[in-house]
Formats: structure tokens, C-alpha cells, sequence
């Protein structure tokens, strides 16, 4: 299996708290910006979903905290999906710092809204199938032959 995507991030001062960590809110910052950066990397943009009539949508999201980040850290945000059979997929990702140490931990379950049904979509899967100039990004092939 090939590395999952990943985007470098620096802790910013103002995204601190008064114990100088991270504030916790703008971990959920980092996934998303990670989750978006896939999408554009694998060539899907907002406004190619709206024209579609989708956008993907956040249902669950949890985060297990395991090293305090302090303002300057570099870090690596991972981005891997999992696809299942039905109308939701898993997100794993890791917040690593370059010495291999885990930061945090982020797993989200989401799916791909049908904008006029407002119901989920059937195979998300196949939405960014389609969608992707590069759908191996989201680990999956580009066709189901």
C-alpha cells in the first residue's frame, strides 16, 4: 500500500491556547484542510462538486489527542479514505511531527450529499471516481471493470 497524502503544516501562534498548545478546534482545521487538499490533488474542486449537484459532508469526527503541539512545530497531516459498501466512508488521519511522533489521531465518517435530494448519495465512491482526474488518490481504481 502506498503512503497516504499528506499536507505540512506549522503551528501558528495565534492558533494557541493560554497553555501554549494547540487549540483543540483547529485540529478539526488541519483535517479539513488536508481532506480539501486531497480533493484538489486529485483534481475535484468545490465548485466541480456544485456543478455536479454533491458536496461531501462531515458526520462523525473524532480525535484522540496524544502530544501537545506548541506554536512553530512542523507537522505532517495525513489523509487516507476507506470505503465500505454503503452510503458513508472512513477518513483516517495522523498529525505527525518529523521525528515520527503522533500528535493526534482524526477519524471522520462522511458522505456525499445530493444537493437537490439533500439525502445522501448511494456510492460515494464512485461520485469521486468520476469526479477525479486521479482517483487512486482516494485509493480506488479508476474504473470498475
Amino acid at each position: 500500500m502506498s503512503e497516504p497524502f499528506s499536507v505540512p503544516m506549522t503551528v501558528r501562534g495565534y492558533e494557541t491556547d493560554v497553555q501554549g498548545h494547540l487549540n483543540q478546534a483547529v485540529y478539526l482545521n488541519y483535517a479539513e484542510h488536508a481532506r480539501w487538499s486531497l480533493l484538489e490533488a486529485a483534481g475535484i474542486s468545490q465548485a466541480g462538486l456544485i456543478s455536479q449537484g454533491v458536496g461531501p459532508v462531515a458526520l462523525e469526527t473524532t480525535i484522540r489527542y496524544k502530544r501537545e503541539l506548541l506554536a512553530g512545530d512542523e507537522v505532517e497531516v495525513t489523509c487516507a479514505f476507506e470505503w465500505g459498501d454503503g452510503k458513508t466512508f472512513r477518513i483516517e488521519q495522523t498529525v505527525r511531527k518529523p521525528d515520527g511522533t503522533v500528535a493526534a489521531e482524526i477519524t471522520a465518517v462522511g458522505g456525499i450529499l445530493d444537493l437537490k435530494e439533500r439525502r445522501l448519495v448511494a456510492d460515494p465512491a464512485e461520485v469521486f471516481r468520476k469526479l477525479a482526474a486521479d482517483p487512486g488518490l482516494f485509493g480506488l481504481q479508476a474504473d470498475r471493470a
